[in-house]
């Protein structure tokens, strides 16, 4: 998920006849989309990556570029780089090259219906290479498609692809409907032209659609009885737990990493997020944190000065003239909560290059900075951490989606309703209280229709997910880093022996399914070992009920 704070905005560009009336037209949209700059913290997307360039250093010395360790997956949002694509060639010789086939399923557009619609095509990617086959009774691992693009997901899930040798395993990672290349009605114009379009767009028929794949292809391989472990993090976690819940007869077991299954209404606290990210700065440095607390009125207050905006939009190396203080502050908080999701104990490049436990080198940053240092000053030599580690990028677009998240924005305007709130009390955030009526609003200006917030526990569970789970299910793994924000909208207490909790404490966003290093953590490689330990029995308890021998 992706925090959209300064999403909402014109993205058209006016002729210079008609810039004073829609002035008037903007400034009454703007009071909606303010209200409703957090909505998005529910899109927060999970996995976004953002990578900005940095300036000149306010700080007494100049601002010396890190050699970048590895070239970022992807150029980031809130940027604009000269860098060369990620599918350039050079880029790939960096990235985890994991051995595949991209193939295409042709899938139904409404499973839950026998209208007649057109079928689109979804993109998967399978390795069988070390599959030991139907006959073995060769296990499928299917990876749980994310909000974004499937080959993405795959270089970065290097646990799936390390164990599967060891296991004889089959790795399928198959692409969520209306992402990546995976468009219905041909094209992501017509698939996301309206309402009447995404309406397809939904947890069920994404599910229906892993569903539909995996039968087909067990079927066309003679596999019916090879049994199926799902994974999935983030998102795709959540989607691999209800996959376990809804279909039990596809999957014998599923891991999901950093889900947050109970971040929906009337279960989290809705000032999780934010306190988990507050509280990562300050047990760095209580001063870094207080710094930040500060910015946000003096952002405010700097944006309302006579050229205020266009000092920010310099101060900031903003690709165009910032219309308004709230964007650059929706930047901001992206960088914060990115941070603490990907705040890992060893250099990485998961959103994008960063040091390891990239939170303590902002707030050296931010502290080691000169008196007489502006708090803003001070923010953007930190933030620049997350947003310049390279110091490769030109300029920063508040309102740029080069990886085709914007599914994401539908999902969490129908029933992806995650309630966040932040309180100045306990985060280092300006107040916020969770607002549905402007959610409402938002949602039916945008895409003409109205969240339903009761859905998703309706459709899964939630409310009493404790007892659902203990009753209804089996076979889960949730596994959850107590530095990631979204850990407290996770399951972390055991349910029963074989719905199991794993935490670690210096754990960030599904940092279990990444690939294994040589930096690696005790704690974390026996994390994966546990893991390991369960899918095991997982299969040998279905091996048995089964009379084989593997």
């Amino acid at each position: 998920m992706r925090n959209l704070r300064g999403r909402h905005r014109i993205s058209e560009y006016i002729s210079s006849t008609i810039v004073e009336w829609f002035a008037w037209i903007s400034s009454k949209l703007l009071e909606i989309m303010q209200k409703m700059a957090k909505h998005a913290i529910a899109v927060l997307s999970f996995s976004i990556a953002l990578l900005t360039l940095a300036p000149q250093s306010s700080c007494s010395q100049p601002f010396k570029s890190v050699s970048s360790r590895r070239t970022p997956r992807f150029p980031g949002r809130f940027s604009t780089s000269k860098l060369p694509s990620l599918y350039d060639s050079q880029l790939l010789k960096q990235v985890p090259q994991y051995r595949y086939e991209t193939r295409y399923f042709e899938q139904r557009l409404d499973h839950f219906s026998f209208s007649k619609l057109p079928k689109f095509s979804q993109r998967y990617l399978i390795s069988s290479e070390h599959w030991s086959g139907p006959k073995r009774l060769g296990p499928i691992f299917v990876y749980c498609g994310n909000e974004g693009d499937i080959e993405w997901f795959a270089a970065n899930t290097g646990f799936v692809w390390e164990i599967a040798p060891s296991f004889g395993a089959m790795v399928v990672f198959p692409e969520h409907r209306y992402y990546g290349k995976s468009m219905p009605f041909g094209s992501k114009e017509k698939a996301y032209k309206n309402a009447a379009t995404l309406s397809y767009l939904t947890t069920e028929q994404a599910l229906a659609d892993f569903t539909e794949l995996i039968t087909s292809l067990k079927r066309n391989l003679s596999a019916e009885a090879c049994p199926v472990v799902l994974f999935g993090g983030s998102y795709g976690g959540m989607l691999a737990a209800w996959m376990r819940l809804k279909y039990p007869h596809i999957a014998i077991g599923a891991l999901a990493s950093s889900a947050p299954i109970l971040q929906f209404p009337e279960i989290a606290e809705p000032d999780s997020f934010y306190d988990i990210v507050s509280n990562d700065f300050k047990r760095e440095s209580a001063s870094c944190f207080n710094t930040i607390k500060a910015s946000w009125n003096a952002l405010t207050a700097e944006g309302q000065k006579k050229d205020g905006l266009s000092r920010l939009t310099r101060m900031f190396r903003l690709c165009g003239e910032l219309k308004d203080s709230e964007d650059l502050a929706g930047w901001l908080d992206n960088g914060y909560s990115n941070l603490a999701m990907v705040n890992y104990p060893y250099p990485s490049d998961f959103l994008m290059p960063l040091p390891g436990y990239p939170i303590r080198e902002v707030c050296r940053k931010i502290d080691g900075c000169p008196d007489g240092t502006s708090i803003l000053e001070r923010v953007f030599e930190g933030v620049s951490v997350y947003y310049n580690y390279t110091g490769k990028v030109d300029c920063f677009d508040l309102y740029d989606d080069p990886h085709g998240m914007a599914g994401w924005d539908w999902q969490s305007c129908t029933e992806m309703v995650m309630p966040m709130s932040s309180n100045p009390h306990t985060s280092m955030f300006p107040r916020y209280d969770f607002d549905l009526s402007a959610d409402k609003e938002y949602c039916r200006t945008e895409y003409k229709v109205n969240p339903r917030p009761e859905w998703i526990t309706t459709e899964f569970g939630g409310k009493d997910i404790m007892t659902t789970l203990k009753t209804f299910g089996s076979n889960i793994i949730f596994s959850n880093g107590l530095l990631d924000p979204w850990s407290g909208g996770s399951v972390t207490k055991n349910v029963s022996d074989s719905i199991v909790a794993l935490n670690t404490q210096e754990g960030a966003h599904h940092l279990d399914l990444r690939a294994a290093t040589a930096h690696d953590p005790d704690w974390l490689v026996e994390q994966r070992a546990t893991e390991i330990k369960l899918i095991r029995k997982w299969l040998r308890d279905y091996y048995q009920a089964k009379g084989a021998a593997n």
